[in-house]
This record gives C-alpha cells, structure tokens and sequence, in this order.
C-alpha cells in the first residue's frame, strides 16, 4: 500500500478515535414528534429530567479530502425511526453535489463520495435530505439540511508569493541591518493543525545574511560588507509547514540581494609625479596635460574634483572636471614663452564632490600630485606690440602723409629683421600703404570722411629669414571730419500762398541738414538773398533752432498777375571755414476759402507738377477730339449704308479719300501735299447735304492734325 493512503488512513483514525460520539450522532437518526417526554434522570437537586422528542436534527458529517481508496467513501447514513426495513420508504438526497459527488442508497440511506474532494477547492457542502413513501411519494418528515465538511489534510506545500526576489542593501552596513521581507502561503487550513503553519529558513547564503523563521525578514548577519570586495549575494530561502517538523512539505524561492555604493573611498592619483610636453606656441585656452584620479566608487560616489593648490606661475594655467569621464583637464590661460620661463610646476589635488558624512571620520577624501609642464622651443612668427592699432587723419590731409605706424619684433633667440606689408584684400582701393622697414602707414590718396568715416586695413609682419613665418595685426583708421560741405535744404518743400494773404503771415518752415558732423553740433543761419532783399516779396525769420519760417511781405497776392514766386533761402553753418548755399523755395498762389485751405490754384503750375508742358497737353486733347470724330463719322455712313440710300453718286467711296501722310503738311499754302479738289464733288454742287458729306475728309499723321486750317476751312 502506498505510503501517501496509510498517511490518510492514520489521520482518519485518529480523528474518528476522538471524535467516535460525534460519529455515532451521525448514524443515527431519532424521529419523533415533538412535545412527547421520557424520564432519563434526575439533576443536581433531585428534579426529574426530562426529554423532549424531536424531528429531524443533524449534525455535521466529516469527509476526509484526498480520498484513494478503491471504493466509493463512505459518508454516513440517513435513517428514519419510521423505517420498518419493509421497503415502504425511499429515502431522497439534494443539495450540492447530490447525485454527482454524492450518492444515496434509497432503501439503506447509506451516502458514499463518487470522486476524490479537495477541500482547497470546496471546504464543505449543503445537503437537504428526506423520506418519502415510496408508493404516495408523500414525505414522511419534513425536509432537513445537513452539512458535510470536508476534513483537511497536509497536502498542499508553502508557496512564496515572488520568485525571484531582488534587494539592495547598502555597503558597510551593520550587523542586523533589515534587507526586505519574504512571504510564503499554504493553502491548508490555518485552523486545524499546523498544516498550514510556516516556518522560514536559510539554506544558502551563509554566513552574509540570516532569515527571521516566524516573519521571513532577511537581515545582515556580518557587519561592514564592502562592496568593492563582493558585490552580489544570492540567497535561497525555505518555508516549511508543519511549524517545520519532519513530514511537513516545503517550498523555497531565491533572493537576488545587491550591495549598494556608499562614498567610502577617497579618489587616488595613480602616481605622485606627471610631466608633460608643451610647445610655446600653444595658444590660450588650449588643454596641455589631462590627469586622471580612481575611485573605487562608482556612480554619483564616484564624481571628484580637480583643483590647483599651488604654483610657480599663479595666472597661467587652469584646470576643470571632465564630468563625463572624471578626468582633471589643465588649460592655457596665457601665451608660453620659451625665451622667459622653461619649466611650470603645479601642485593639483583631488578631492570626492560628494562626500559621505558617515565616513569622513576615518577616511581621507583628497589626495595630491605634482604636476610638471616643459616648454618647448618653436620658431614664433613676428609679434606685434599691440593687439591692434587706431589711428586718425583729418579728411583734407594730402597724399603721401604718415597717419601712424606699427610696429613688431622676431620673439625668438635669432632677433630676425622684420618686413612690413599691407594686406590688400583689407584694402581693394589702395588707399593706404606701409613702409616695409619702419612701419609707418601713410595715404596714397585722398580721404572723403562722408564717404566712409573709418578703414580697418591689416598689416602683416614676416621674417626676412622664414617669409612663411607671419602675424597680422587690425589697425582701424578713422578719418576726422572737416567742415567742406555746405548746409541744404532738410527736404524738397512744396510751398503754396493764398491770394488773400496778410502781411508776415508765416506760410512755410524750412530746415537744413549738413553732411558734415561738427563736434558741437550743427548750427544754421537762415537769410534771405541780398539780391533779392529789396523787391522782395517775402522774407525769412530765423528761429534760432536750426529752423526758420517764410513770412509774407504784403497783402493780397494776384494769381493771375503773377502764379509762382521763386525765393532765394542763404543757409550758412557755424562751423570754420563757413559754408553757405543758397536753396530756391518755390511759392505758388493759390485760391483759398477764408480758413486758409487751399482750392485752386493756377493751371500752369498743376501741369508743370504733373511732369507735362502745355503744347503736349493740347496735342493730347486735339487727338482725342479727332478720334471721337472719326469714330463719330463711321458710325453715321454705316447707319445710312443700312437704309440703302447712297449718300455720294460717285464710283469712289468715301473712305478712299482719307488719306494718310508721313509728314507734316505745309498748312493753307501747302497745294503740293494733296488735291483739295477731292474734299469737292463736282457732280453734286447744288446739294449742300452732299457738299459737306464730301467735305468730311481728314489728313491724320500720328494723332496730329496736319493742316487744322484746311481742315476748317473745308467743314
């Protein structure tokens, strides 16, 4: 036999040996009616006790779960107190499981369990059972509900709830220091027995960690664990039912538990002493020696920060963090020179960005290397004594005069004779020069400051002995103004009068403008023409602001006496030398309302604005005229055409006597350009309708009347 069923088997036993009363309750069935007593006894006091019938009452039946046997397990039995054994009664089972997990022997009322029960599954079940004559079908008793409960076994092993667990707990931490919480569930019943009690131990992981057998909380079981020695633990943990005696199923899991980084190394230099190789030509800002301190560390703990601590130049060098990669970078802050200083020598320290409170007692968080720079000899193009030059000359200076010079030497041992040069893409007009041997910059030409105020022109220096060997150095030109322009007129002015103006009424205000730039500022006089001061008409106020105002000199303009005023305006600056213009205001008089607002003023003016001479504009209006006629001609002949009444007897029609010319005709004495007689009809000169039909003849060149004269003459 199986060990698994004499398992089951003993259980059983032992459970029915101490609950054997219980059992028997359930195998009998005691049916009566109530309200009938029996004497059974008397109590304490002597009092008759006594017994009341009772119907149907049930107590529980009990089923071992698991069950393996070959026949169908026995449940219990139902009997009546009514049951003669004669077959008279049939006995019915309903409820859960009636019929398919359990079954009744009608005549018997013996109940067995068709299947194996897993109390996991289903703990108990609710049946209704009652007898019924089997020939009426008529119940006997009343219907009465009964439980089966399904009795557990150990059958189900612990579980924990993940598999894996992962866990950090932090590097040197101490002895006890909690790293999480595992848990494990049975499925047996927790109220009976110890089946589903769990009991938690470690089977690997020894002797780094330890495990709480009642609650699963893995601690530390070592003080300081250092993960820089071993970083990953893998732990193996087991729950074990029965409170962990022998026989109790177990089940086990796996904890991945991870050291975290704490800042509890310092950064180290790998040696105490680096040197390294600068050229003297290295340029400000370069880098010239990378170091790199370790750390045991890492992440965030692992971040450090260089800084020099002393040197034998204070201002020439500098030095940053690579954050990316924690390397101390050493730049240029000035130009080496090899002539000067050979040798630097700087002290760095390193030192955690992100020290740990907890351990700076007792571990060193900087450490300090030498750090030795040697500059190598390059042969250096020239070196001007300046980063850039600025110069001045007035604008009126002549050709061929110094403006200012330059000036550079050979910064090597050899002294090198220096040779100068103008950089003509700086200067495309060669304005400027420069001696090859002094540096004296001077004019080719003559400067206009109104045309450019400033040159910035490069001047290169080489070695006669390297001519690849250069420097350039900008040099900015400003050329300094000289009052040579005259003042204007600010704008073009469009000044108008009405006809009946008063006296010095104020009818424009003028101002100027110069090209010049005096330091002062500008400062204009304004003055009427001496020639024109004694007939004029109007007369000019200087406002003493740079501005002055036209003022009438008289009453009462006549527009068509006298249409356009032309007024000579003397500008003058104050500057030396003076400079002076005279600007021309044209006045036109106009027809205003009593408000001043101008309504007409004379035509000549208007057509001289608009850009047209007077004979152009008649040309125009006479062409027009014409053509309106022509257009008006056509459509009377046609109109009669359509009447069917010939307006000209002759063969010729009319249309073949407009002729056209090339060329100017000669006017009234002009016989030679064409035959007037053909304006006639000589067949027709007794009607006048037909006479002044034949006479609408034209002579067209260009939209020109060729002979207006004629032409009258002949309408």
């Amino acid at each position: 036999m199986p060990s698994r069923t004499i398992l089951l088997l003993l259980v059983a036993w032992a459970y029915l040996c101490s609950h054997g009363n219980g059992l028997r309750s359930l195998r009998r069935i005691t049916a009566g009616r109530q309200g009938g007593t029996g004497l059974t006894g008397q109590d304490a006091n002597g009092v008759p006790l006594k017994r009341s019938k009772r119907g149907w009452m049930w107590n529980q039946f009990f089923l071992l779960e698991e069950y393996t046997g070959l026949d169908h397990q026995y449940v219990g039995k139902l009997h009546s107190d009514g049951d003669r054994s004669d077959g008279s009664i049939r006995y019915v089972l309903s409820g859960d499981g009636a019929g398919t997990l359990f079954v009744i022997d009608e005549n018997s009322g013996d109940i067995h369990a068709t299947k194996r029960l897993d109390r996991e599954e289903k703990a108990y079940y609710t049946l209704r059972a009652k007898a019924v004559n089997r020939i009426t079908n008529t119940s006997l008793e009343g219907e009465s509900e009964f439980i089966i409960k399904i009795h557990d076994i150990n059958d189900n092993e612990p579980k924990f709830t993940k598999d894996p667990y992962f866990a950090h707990v932090p590097e040197m931490s101490p002895l006890g220091t909690v790293v999480m919480q595992v848990t494990a569930t049975d499925a047996d019943d927790p109220t009976y027995g110890n089946s589903a009690k769990v009991v938690y131990s470690i089977l690997l992981g020894q002797p780094y960690f330890s495990v709480e057998p009642n609650t699963g909380v893995i601690r530390t079981a070592l003080p300081n664990m250092d993960r820089e020695t071993k970083e990953n633990y893998v732990v193996v943990i087991q729950a074990k039912d029965m409170a962990g005696q022998m026989g109790g199923l177990s089940g086990t899991t796996t904890v991945s538990i991870t050291l975290s980084d704490v800042n509890d190394n310092p950064p180290r230099f790998p040696k105490s002493l680096y040197e390294f190789k600068v050229p003297e030509s290295t340029e400000p800002g370069w880098t010239v020696a990378v170091l790199r301190a370790t750390d045991a560390d890492i992440g965030r703990n692992a971040e450090m920060s260089y800084r020099i601590t002393s040197s034998d130049s204070p201002t020439m060098f500098d030095i940053s963090t690579n954050r990316s990669t924690q390397e101390g970078v050493v730049t240029l802050r000035k130009p080496l020179d090899f002539e000067k200083k050979r040798t630097h020598t700087l002290r760095i320290q390193v030192e955690n960005s992100n020290p740990d409170a907890g351990f700076l007692h007792y571990v060193a968080t900087t450490d300090e290397a030498t750090v030795k720079l040697i500059v190598e000899d390059v042969d250096e193009p020239p070196a001007f004594d300046r980063l850039s030059y600025v110069m001045e000359v007035k604008e009126d200076a002549d050709a061929g005069t110094i403006i200012g010079s330059v000036s550079a030497a050979d910064p090597d041992s050899s002294r090198s004779p220096v040779r100068y040069s103008i950089d003509r893409r700086t200067d495309m007009d060669r304005v400027f020069n420069v001696h090859p041997g002094n540096g004296s910059v001077f004019m080719l030409r003559t400067l206009d400051r109104e045309e450019n105020p400033w040159h910035n022109i490069s001047v290169i220096a080489t070695e006669f002995n390297n001519p690849r060997l250069m420097s350039r150095a900008p040099v900015y030109i400003r050329i300094l103004d000289v009052n040579d322009n005259a003042p204007t007129f600010a704008t073009y002015y469009e000044t108008f009068v009405c006809e009946n103006a008063k006296a010095n009424q104020r009818i424009q205000t003028v101002s100027a403008t110069d090209a010049d730039e005096p330091v002062g500022g500008h400062r204009f006089f304004f003055s009427l023409a001496h020639e024109a001061s004694g007939k004029a008409n109007f007369t000019i106020r200087d406002n003493k602001d740079n501005t002055a105002g036209i003022l009438t000199r008289r009453n009462s303009y006549n527009r068509l006496q006298k249409s356009t005023y032309l007024v000579p305006v003397v500008i003058s600056d104050g500057d030396f030398p003076m400079q002076s213009s005279t600007n021309t205001l044209t006045v036109r008089v106009c027809t205003c309302d009593r408000e001043g607002n101008m309504q007409l003023c004379n035509q000549e003016a208007l057509v001289l604005t608009a850009g047209l001479s007077t004979g152009a504009l008649m040309a125009i209006i006479i062409c027009v005229i014409i053509l309106l006629m022509i257009v008006v001609l056509f459509a009377a002949l046609r109109r009669q055409q359509r009447k069917k009444e010939p307006l000209i007897i002759s063969k010729e029609d009319v249309r073949d006597n407009v002729v056209s010319y090339n060329d100017e005709g000669g006017g009234e004495e002009d016989t030679q350009a064409f035959d007037i007689g053909t304006l006639r009809n000589p067949e027709h000169h007794g009607n006048p309708e037909e006479n002044w039909l034949s006479r609408r003849h034209f002579f067209v060149y260009d939209c020109t009347v060729l002979s207006v004269q004629q032409a009258s003459h002949t309408l």
